[in-house]
């Protein structure tokens, strides 16, 4: 059993902050009003204005650090008792959380070694397929929290979603505001965004690149530059589309990503096809038929094993996330 104390709670926030966001922004900031009662509000100074001005990216990204949380408190030994801001409330609050005594988890060293490891490696995977049981496997792990997570596995959605990924990338690339706001996120600082080492990863062989939208040159052909066809594609969905939908996002978002890599997969995020209103709205509309609507979509396959695991990405120090 686990007594509640500032250094407890501050360390839960530390495991937190390892979430995965947005072009690394970081886009959340941490009120610890008492060793029990802790308040996630989001940094709008961080939200991306150009590719994410309704602030869904920035939502799903302090959505899977609230996942991170909760992750992190269960194995600290610590319960979390979530209440996420219905709209209307503070302008800025997301999500209070209570946490009260616990025991710690049974598998708390590997929760905890989860966190630490997860990464987002844009690098080419291997030609081994993931299995259907697999992609079912990891949606499985990511329900309960709001959202679910859909894989694409017909063959004809299939193709469908490549052709908007494809034009999603296409409209990206002719925006000139899209492309600086981009940039001023690659290789910022040494505290956020996202480091030239992650955006294009150094690799032996050519093949083994993956073209991405970080990378210094990005593809002239779109057509292949997203996805293969040994790569798992899965949707994060929601029944509505509103602030609290794209948190419960987030969530989903993270518990996959952590079953992912304790599973030894990788996972990258395909936020473009979402972020422009076109193929967003088509993706709903033609591939969903209007019963579920897109949040994300992630790309799901096997790294070799013998390539060199990644540096993590920055993080901003706690003095800059914890509000007082």
């Amino acid at each position: 059993m686990s007594a509640l104390t500032q250094p407890l709670t501050h360390r839960i926030a530390e495991f937190a902050c390892l979430a995965p966001s947005v072009h690394n922004t970081q886009p959340w900031r941490w009120r610890i009003r008492n060793d029990h009662l802790i308040e996630l509000w989001a940094d709008r100074d961080r939200q991306l204005r150009v590719a994410d001005p309704d602030g869904r990216n920035l939502a799903i990204s302090c959505g899977a650090a609230l996942h991170h949380f909760i992750v992190a408190s269960r194995a600290l030994g610590a319960i979390s008792t979530v209440d996420l801001t219905p709209v209307g409330g503070e302008p800025g609050l997301l999500a209070t959380i209570r946490l009260s005594p616990g025991r710690t988890a049974s598998d708390a060293a590997e929760s905890l070694e989860v966190l630490t490891r997860r990464r987002t490696d844009r690098r080419r995977f291997t030609s081994w397929p993931v299995p259907e049981s697999r992609l079912a496997h990891l949606t499985r792990a990511a329900a309960g929290w709001g959202a679910y997570a859909i894989p694409i596995l017909d063959v004809g959605a299939r193709f469908h979603t490549e052709l908007l990924l494809s034009r999603a990338s296409t409209a990206q690339q002719s925006d000139p505001r899209l492309a600086e706001e981009q940039r001023a996120w690659t290789e910022r600082s040494s505290v956020d965004g996202v480091p030239s080492s992650n955006a294009a990863p150094p690799s032996r062989a050519r093949s083994a690149d993956r073209p991405n939208r970080f990378a210094s040159q990005p593809p002239t052909d779109t057509t292949d530059a997203q996805v293969e066809s040994s790569d798992g594609l899965v949707a994060v969905c929601t029944a509505m589309d509103d602030q609290r939908s794209w948190l419960e996002a987030g969530q989903v978002l993270s518990a996959l990503w952590l079953q992912a890599t304790a599973d030894g997969l990788s996972v990258v995020p395909l936020s473009q096809v979402i972020e422009v209103a076109e193929t967003r709205a088509a993706l709903y509309h033609d591939v969903f038929t209007g019963l579920a609507q897109p949040q994300i979509l992630l790309r799901i396959g096997w790294q070799e094993i013998s390539r060199a695991s990644l540096d993590p990405s920055p993080r901003r120090p706690m003095s800059d996330v914890l509000l007082h």
